[in-house]
């Protein structure tokens, strides 16, 4: 897709971009903008704008299971800015999971799979719930934690059990809450390896310009947390380096923040403007992007060779995922006590005395009107009896 927001000046010489990698920016941003026109509500600009970096991620640098969504191993992804849900969707879509097209076009109406921001009880592949600025960012921080945990509890000489990483998109909002400055703090201070960030900075909010409101330089605050920062200075027509930069992040000791200059809205009329955060975009707008793509006009359609490229980065990620359980299983046989604790762990279950923790809970009163709290104590006088 081309940008018509920008002056008709000679741009610079880019890198080239494969043809592949072209279309599936494109057919990503098409998936993404038919979403919110067909729901007539949603948040069209950070998909248009974030679809390299997704493509990027799903495409290239990810590890994932569309069969096993919650294999243990698999790389997380966090969409902090959560109103962007329609390219998250897409990406799920595109790569396997259960999220039929028909899923797309209900997109943001009662019992969709598709809802309006991402929810993790009700679209599989995704992560945690997110929306409420610095929710995701903060999760992501927490899931790198306890990947961290993990391995350094398990992972024994022949057995890297716990290699996954986590990879957020996060924007301008997220980057305001004090939350993820708490949250990134402690991550650069325990240097959570494999957390990548990718920054859309697009210097405009729901109100307008960033100047408005948010002008503090957000690379170098992160570099003071101990982060690595690198910076992508055009984000929407340069994917080599955008890929570049999030494989670079991934093999690195520390946290790292990619800001990715954007254009929010890519390839819309209303590209670069607050209009186009929250507003469909119109059906000749659509059309329009549909024909600077390359692609026929007809909606919720991915071409060809798109579509099977991603069917078998899926399929590729689901013999990784078994290659794992293989893995998973010679570890049973070579530490049986490490492996009955990691399988009591990944499947949610309390250690058989938990109550013990509690018994000190029974030597004093219980307050009136308590109770949840008398039932849990007569509960734990009868193990104890």
């Amino acid at each position: 897709c081309r940008s018509r927001s920008r002056a008709a000046a000679k741009a610079p010489a880019r890198p080239k971009t494969d043809k592949l990698d072209r279309d599936c920016v494109g057919a990503v941003r098409c998936l993404s903008a038919d979403q919110p026109t067909a729901g007539k509500s949603g948040h069209p600009g950070a998909p248009l704008g974030c679809a390299p970096i997704a493509h990027a991620l799903w495409g290239h640098v990810m590890r994932f299971s569309p069969k096993d969504p919650k294999w243990a191993d698999r790389d997380r992804f966090v969409l902090s800015n959560g109103h962007a849900c329609a390219l998250q969707y897409a990406m799920l879509h595109l790569t396997g999971y259960d999220l039929p097209m028909s899923e797309l076009e209900n997109f943001r109406r009662l019992h969709s799979k598709a809802p309006g921001h991402p929810e993790n009880f009700m679209t599989p592949g995704v992560e945690v719930c997110t929306g409420p600025l610095g929710q995701g960012l903060s999760n992501a921080v927490g899931l790198a934690l306890a990947r961290a945990h993990l391995a350094a509890r398990f992972d024994r000489p022949g057995f890297s059990l716990f290699t996954g990483g986590v990879f957020v998109i996060c924007g301008d909002g997220c980057l305001m809450e004090g939350i993820t400055s708490e949250a990134c703090s402690l991550a650069g201070e325990l240097g959570l390896s494999g957390l990548v960030c990718a920054y859309d900075d697009n210097n405009i909010t729901i109100d307008g310009s960033t100047d408005l409101a948010f002008t503090e330089d957000v690379g170098q605050r992160f570099e003071a947390y101990g982060w690595d920062v690198s910076t992508v200075e055009d984000g929407d027509e340069d994917f080599k380096s955008v890929l570049a930069a999030l494989s670079r992040g991934r093999g690195l000791q520390r946290p790292a923040m990619v800001k990715v200059k954007t254009t929010i809205g890519f390839g819309s009329a209303k590209a670069n403007t607050a209009h186009v955060h929250g507003t469909p975009l119109g059906l000749d707008d659509i059309k329009q992007m549909r024909k600077d793509c390359g692609f026929p006009d007809q909606s919720f359609t991915v071409p060809k060779k798109v579509g099977e490229f991603y069917r078998s980065r899926g399929a590729a990620g689901d013999e990784r995922m078994a290659e794992w359980k293989k893995l998973l299983d010679k570890y049973g046989e070579a530490h049986p006590a490490e492996h009955a604790e990691l399988t009591r762990r990944l499947n949610g279950y309390m250690p058989t005395t938990w109550w013990r923790c509690l018994e000190s809970c029974t030597k004093g009163p219980v307050e009136e009107g308590d109770a949840v709290l008398a039932a849990l104590l007569a509960e734990l006088h009868q193990r104890t009896s």
